[in-house]
């Protein structure tokens, strides 16, 4: 459902997801997963999930940041290519829970990440940022 091709609304769109992720809760909470959430195992992907982790806090305001900057592009709100071309840390993200979804969502609830999900199998564009992604997780 993405968009034929960006417009002037999906700059202006894409400047303002860009000053929300500048919010200093959000810088933080991007920080913290950034620096210290790699699951090696769906045990260690799930734990995240509980409300006592340490990083429950800024899983929550990323993950749910995301999903609903990637629903604006599953609705076609937002071109898609055009939003990963400037925005890959939710594909990040999205790549160090992939192989542990199914746990998660057994976890939790049947819907986490189904937005960045579609997403990442939106294109060819996705993929190559998506496998950019595999591979830095991969070789970390």
């Amino acid at each position: 459902m993405s968009k034929h091709a960006p417009d002037h609304h999906d700059a202006d769109l894409i400047l303002k997801l860009y000053d929300l992720r500048r919010e200093s809760v959000m810088r933080q909470s991007r920080d913290s997963l950034n620096a210290e959430y790699w699951p090696k195992n769906a045990d260690e992907a799930v734990a995240i999930l509980a409300p006592d982790h340490p990083l429950n806090t800024a899983y929550r305001q990323c993950s749910t940041y995301w999903e609903m900057v990637y629903g604006m592009a599953k609705r076609g709100i937002v071109h898609t290519d055009y939003l990963l071309e400037n925005t890959g840390e939710g594909m990040l993200l999205y790549a160090k829970v992939e192989p542990y979804l199914e746990a998660m969502r057994a976890a939790a609830h049947p819907r986490i990440f189904q937005n960045a999900e579609w997403v990442a199998n939106s294109g060819e564009f996705a993929n190559v940022v998506l496998d950019r992604f595999r591979t830095m997780i991969k070789n970390r």
